[in-house]
């Protein structure tokens, strides 16, 4: 099995954010791989995976990163591929990461989703590759489904909470 979704932090104290991509990539039955790589303490093997990302087979980049979270924007730098930054809530809620994920130059996008929005990022992730593979669009289908029967049946079990002025 090769993966397509690569799923990059910038340290393991990201996993505990990072692993509800994989879960949702694991679901979804999308090969994934998931690694550490710091765009400050080891940049050389940061444009080394970019760059040969595509050549290996992956399709989409996931990058999570906190604080500074330039890693998103340096893996966009040296690939094709389309990367999604997931800015890791630290320092100033988030906002931080989101900003330095969010603000590229142009000709260099990163799609980047909320802070600690890895699902999100599988999810679109996911959304990218169903564009060329009827059965995983048929998973995530099933899925978002899954998503709306969730709400329809928290609303109607809402009939049951009983309060004195409530009207509903």
């Amino acid at each position: 099995m090769k993966p397509v979704v690569s799923i990059i932090m910038g340290s393991t104290s990201d996993l505990p954010v990072m692993e509800k991509a994989c879960k949702l990539l694991d679901e979804m039955q999308v090969p994934f791989e998931v690694n550490a790589l710091s765009a400050h303490r080891t940049p050389d093997a940061v444009e080394d995976f970019a760059r040969t990302a595509k050549q290996r087979g992956l399709k989409v980049i996931i990058a999570g990163a906190g604080m500074a979270a330039a890693l998103p924007g340096v893996i966009a730098a040296s690939t094709t591929l389309p990367v999604i930054g997931v800015p890791i809530k630290g320092m100033l809620d988030g906002l931080d990461a989101m900003l330095s994920i969010i603000q590229m130059p142009p000709g260099i996008p990163v799609a980047t989703v909320g802070v600690n929005g890895a699902q999100n990022a599988a999810i679109l992730a996911v959304e990218m590759l169903a564009l060329s593979d009827e059965a995983l669009a048929q998973r995530l289908s099933d899925y978002k489904n899954g998503l709306r029967a969730k709400i329809e049946k928290a609303n109607k079990d809402l009939a049951d909470v009983k309060y004195e002025y409530k009207t509903n």
